[in-house]
């Protein structure tokens, strides 16, 4: 257990990060999940609009640096994937 008084505060500090970094990184996981229901119900329109919800969301979260850039394109670029294999 840490005894100094700075490493007391990383602590609490570092658990209030972790907190907040699990809350965005479940908002976009939600936002991919629905942009995939609404593809798999065949609701293309849905989708379409989901899927600009979706890039909000990872957007977010990687501007903040909770998750890596290209991680961000690449997760992008299969709900892009998936929405233009679904219309063809």
């Amino acid at each position: 257990m840490a005894h100094s008084p700075s490493a007391k505060k990383r602590i609490r500090q570092n658990e209030k990060r972790r907190l907040l970094n699990r809350r965005r990184v479940s908002g976009m996981k939600q936002a991919m999940r629905e942009f995939e229901e609404k593809l798999r119900g065949g609701d293309k329109a849905g989708a379409g609009e989901a899927l600009k919800v979706a890039y909000k969301k990872i957007d977010q979260v990687a501007a903040k640096g909770v998750l890596h850039k290209n991680t961000a394109a690449r997760r992008k670029s299969r709900l892009a994937k998936a929405l233009a294999k679904a219309g063809a």
